[in-house]
């Protein structure tokens, strides 16, 4: 390969990384969307107590959940919600469905979950569950 094929390669390498680093108006606008998800989470717990985190959670028992995030949140009553932080890669954020499946009627760490958008049933992502942490409300 020539000296001149070389430095070529070379600088359209640099174009194509450079164009996957994000701008600061992206990388602002990502830091905020973090800093709303993460105070509403907080507004959420608010009034629960964290126990100690499992490994899976009875499908059964969850009647509904809420994203925040990376971070799902499963009602299971008024008293007992049950937080699981996932890897990241899921779509949450953009009214998307959250599909998983379980053949043993629960959702477990290391789960998969897949994103779909609501309009067009495309595919938007995928994750992984992580440890279920209880949280129950606290006694005043």
């Amino acid at each position: 390969m020539s000296r001149i094929a070389i430095v070529a390669a070379a600088v359209a390498a640099a174009a194509t990384l450079s164009g996957c680093a994000a701008t600061p108006r992206e990388t602002a606008a990502r830091e905020a969307r973090q800093a709303r998800s993460a105070a509403e989470l907080d507004q959420r717990l608010a009034g629960f107590t964290a126990g100690k985190p499992t490994t899976c959670l009875p499908n059964r028992n969850a009647r509904r959940s809420d994203y925040f995030g990376d971070t799902i949140i499963y009602e299971v009553s008024g008293n007992l919600l049950y937080r699981t932080d996932t890897s990241g890669g899921c779509s949450l954020r953009n009214d998307d469905i959250l599909v998983t499946r379980s053949t043993i009627g629960q959702l477990c760490r290391g789960d998969i979950a897949h994103t779909v958008d609501r309009a067009s049933r495309f595919p938007t992502g995928s994750c992984a569950l992580g440890e279920f942490t209880p949280y129950r409300k606290t006694r005043s």
